[in-house]
């Protein structure tokens, strides 16, 4: 059986459960990269969602459910925007399974741009946009009041920097709680400096929650008036270098 035979084969799922407990209070669903354009399903060996693998287990805590969505296809497909449907299904599922706790979305890439899509959904409380595509036309009405931590590699050549503070800018503008860093150099796959992108993520979906406080710079970057620019290009430095 080939590849895309054995894909065909499994039966389609809006989202794959992690490690969770019993009885969660508090959610993370987990958004994959891919393709601006793409019908076809991702492979059974998905590369995009194995890179997230690392990221959760570098999040993980036993108070949390944590959850993969899966896509119907692997690209954005211009206005029919199947990946951020895909993600509105992922989470009602989500929603269903621990009962509407509050939720923090983790995108990567294109799942970071379909978690920006759906930040105003039911239970998101906040929206970890990793190496985000941020194409200049994407609306950004629905991020009022949302919170939102952007993180992007300087050297990525693979989704714009610049394009992600341009957005980071206008959802602030538009009513969001916004503050976004910057990974020197880096890459788009997370791979070099991956401990420090674990770190960021990590600190921004635990102090999202509210399991612990979110880093001081985070926390004073979401206090900035609306047409403020600061605290939207802070330089991510390891931990131990703080």
């Amino acid at each position: 059986m080939g590849r895309d035979e054995r894909t065909a084969a499994v039966a389609y799922r809006a989202m794959v459960m992690g490690p969770a407990p019993a009885a969660p209070e508090w959610a993370v669903l987990v958004l994959h990269g891919g393709t601006a354009h793409g019908m076809r399903r991702p492979s059974w060996l998905n590369l995009p969602a194995r890179r997230m693998g690392p990221l959760i287990r570098a999040m993980r805590d036993p108070r949390i459910a944590f959850a993969e969505a899966r896509y119907r296809h692997r690209g954005w497909n211009g206005e029919r925007a199947d990946t951020a449907k895909d993600a509105a299904e992922a989470l009602a599922a989500l929603r269903e399974r621990t009962g509407g706790v509050p939720t923090v979305l983790v995108g990567h890439s294109l799942g970071a741009r379909a978690a920006l899509r759906i930040a105003a959904e039911p239970s998101v409380v906040g929206v970890v946009a990793l190496a985000a595509w941020c194409p200049p036309e994407d609306p950004v009405a629905q991020l009022a009041g949302s919170r939102l931590v952007f993180a992007h590699a300087t050297a990525d050549r693979i989704t714009s920097p610049r394009d992600s503070l341009l957005t980071a800018a206008r959802a602030r503008e538009a009513g969001a709680l916004v503050c976004r860093y910057e990974v020197p150099g880096g890459d788009h796959a997370m791979l070099r400096h991956a401990g420090l992108w674990h770190t960021l993520a990590t600190a921004a979906v635990h102090g999202l929650l509210g399991l612990r406080p979110l880093p001081p710079e985070a926390a004073s970057a979401f206090a900035l008036p609306a047409r403020s620019t600061d605290g939207l290009a802070l330089k991510a430095v390891p931990r131990a270098a703080r």
